[in-house]
């Protein structure tokens, strides 16, 4: 529960941050399209932060393996897709944005489970 509570406080700081540093860092350094890619990246790692929070305040509740796996895909995700997202944002190399697709599987996947843990457990 704590660990993906710590988590999704260390994920909300570093969108913020990130968003910060996209408005004001990159604004004139990349491209229009580099900088909509950040914001989609800032966009979707703190959509999944509220979504890890919510996951270790569910787990003080109930215990499910489910449920830990929608934490540990959320975060996974966050790290696939959004961390792609930003490396291909400022550097340009396709190769970081081929791999987006599988954290968005992660996310998928992790709202599936979540989906199912509180259908099961509440």
């Amino acid at each position: 529960m704590k660990l993906f509570l710590v988590l999704g406080a260390i994920n909300g700081f570093l969108a913020v941050a990130l968003g910060a540093f996209g408005a004001h860092g990159l604004e004139g350094k990349v491209s229009e399209k580099a900088l909509g890619t950040w914001e989609k990246a800032v966009n979707y790692q703190m959509f999944h932060t509220m979504a890890l929070i919510a996951v270790g305040l569910l787990l003080a509740k109930v215990q499910g393996s489910g449920l830990m796996w929608a934490g540990w895909m959320f975060f996974v995700g966050i790290i696939l897709f959004s961390g792609t997202l930003y490396i291909y944002s400022v550097s340009g190399i396709k190769t970081f944005a081929m791999i987006t697709p599988i954290g968005g599987v992660a996310f998928l996947i992790g709202w599936v489970l979540l989906g199912y843990a509180v259908v099961k457990y509440l």
